[in-house]
C-alpha cells in the first residue's frame, strides 16, 4: 500500500490534497496529460466539467478567484498546441 498522497482536488477549496496549492497543480497537470495523451478533447471536456463545479463552489467562498482565472487554471493549459 502506497503512502504517497495523490495530487487530487480537495473540495470545496479546490486545493491539491498532496501539495496544498491551487489544483490542478503541476503534478496533476502532468498526470492528466499523460492519462489523456491520445484524447485531448476528452481531457478538455473533463476539465471544463470540473471548472463548472469549482466555479459554483468557489463563487460564495470569498476566495477572490476571478472567472477568467478559473478558465486559465482549469482549461486553457490543456488545449492542444499548434
Amino acid at each position: 500500500m502506497s503512502r504517497r498522497r495523490e495530487h487530487v482536488p480537495t473540495r470545496p477549496t479546490w486545493r491539491c490534497q498532496a501539495c496544498g496549492i491551487a489544483w490542478p497543480c503541476s503534478a496533476a497537470k502532468l498526470r492528466l496529460l499523460a492519462e489523456y495523451r491520445h484524447d485531448r478533447a476528452a481531457l478538455t471536456v473533463y476539465l471544463a466539467t470540473l471548472h463548472a463545479e469549482a466555479a459554483g463552489e468557489l463563487a460564495g467562498s470569498g476566495s477572490g478567484t476571478s472567472p477568467a482565472g478559473l478558465i486559465d487554471r482549469f482549461v486553457s493549459w490543456a488545449r492542444a498546441r499548434g
